[in-house]
């Protein structure tokens, strides 16, 4: 079966989609790599600047504290810190927001301050029962320990060092160490935009957040193993080529492209289904704090598998002396496609020259053929001079 070249018409005409489905896409991962690092140093540089300056908006579970929640349309900013002020609450020291709740119903007030007296407690909820026009048992009110907030924020970091720690050893025991480096590094990358894009965004973090960053790691992992793994087995394809690392990377990230985009697809649907129709919809704000992180989550982890984690591979292994000369490489267009045909035919041929030496199944092999002299010499022998008596 002969190959058809890359730049075949039939391969030219072939549509972007069916490109894609086959696995023959020439993206520069590598090279665009630069652009991509740039706008995510950006991102998390802007997000440092608002934690530092603003901090994290953190939930009554982790600060402790008070906090009321009533369904009202008519209650103010004014009318809420009144009540606060009354009852010796400093009104620096409360958060109050206005939530949207689904759409035909009032809107919902959550008042948020440090721990109060039992007194100071039931006296706020009363006033606002008042103000809002609705029974008392309608104002819903949460207590928390600040205790409680610092064993959860505790155990949150526990489980991320112990989870980097066997992420660690299991890649570095799979693959190799420098694969483990760049796979952490793109997991906090991830982590850290999800978080920067609340802090931007001053989105109250609750302990359903810290499960949907715990779980966004799982899935950054995955992600990019499946790129690690197709690296992997094309560096031992072109192992004895002289072939770059970069060259490799590219073709994996392409071979791997739309699988990527299919397991990204798959889990982001029904995430943004539970955001539209749990919380715009039936107005469900509990579901906000796990499905939007999760939703920013999984796109960065489709996003840093193939433009964080394999760049820096690639700079890792460029300091390899096997891939140092071809540290720069990184094919992709007609060049990516050639190197791509070219392989495959190489083992192709390879197979076919194994399977024709080997003998049929059910068929002795031929008995080897005697040969002599005169057989492997292209000429007659030339004939002995007679010696004198």
């Amino acid at each position: 079966m002969s190959t058809v070249a890359p730049d075949t018409p039939a391969v030219r005409q072939r549509s972007l989609w069916g490109r894609l489905y086959h696995g023959e896409t020439t993206f520069d991962f590598v090279g665009r790599s630069r652009i991509a690092i740039g706008v995510s140093v950006l991102i998390i540089v802007v997000s440092a600047l608002f934690i530092g300056f603003r901090g994290l908006n953190l939930g009554i579970d982790f600060e402790g504290g008070v906090s009321w929640e009533v369904a009202s349309s008519n209650l103010s900013n004014g009318q809420i810190e009144s009540i606060l002020t009354a009852n010796g609450i400093e009104v620096g020291d409360s958060k109050i927001e206005f939530l949207k709740s689904r759409a035909g119903t009032s809107d919902r007030v959550r008042i948020q301050v440090p721990e109060q007296p039992e007194t100071v407690r039931d006296a706020v909820r009363q006033q606002l029962a008042d103000a809002a026009g609705v029974p008392n048992d309608e104002v819903t009110k949460n207590e928390v320990s600040a205790t409680w907030g610092k064993e959860i924020t505790r155990k949150a970091i526990t489980a991320l060092i112990v989870f980097v720690i066997l992420l660690s050893v299991y890649i570095s025991w799979r693959f190799e160490w420098k694969m483990a480096v760049a796979a952490i590094v793109a997991m906090l990358h991830d982590v850290a935009i999800s978080v920067g894009v609340y802090a931007i965004l001053n989105l109250t973090v609750a302990p359903a957040t810290v499960i949907a960053f715990l779980t966004i790691l799982g899935f950054s992992l995955y992600d990019t193993i499946v790129v690690f793994d197709k690296v992997h087995e094309n560096a031992r394809r072109f192992g004895t080529s002289r072939v770059g690392y970069g060259d490799i990377v590219n073709l994996s990230s392409n071979e791997v492209l739309m699988r990527s985009l299919n397991t990204s697809l798959a889990a982001l649907l029904p995430v943004a289904s539970v955001l539209v129709v749990g919380a715009a919809i039936m107005g469900v704000e509990v579901l906000v704090d796990f499905a939007l992180a999760l939703l920013v989550g999984l796109a960065t982890g489709s996003y840093s598998s193939l433009f964080i984690a394999t760049p820096i591979l690639v700079g890792l292994k460029g300091r390899e002396k096997k891939w140092a000369a071809t540290r720069h490489r990184h094919a992709s267009g007609e060049e990516l496609a050639r190197l791509r045909v070219s392989g495959a035919a190489a083992i192709a041929s390879t197979r076919a020259q194994s399977r024709s030496q080997a003998p049929a199944d059910g068929v002795d092999a031929a008995p080897p053929v005697a040969t002599d002299a005169a057989t492997v010499l292209s000429h007659p022998p030339r004939p002995r001079k007679k010696r004198r008596r």
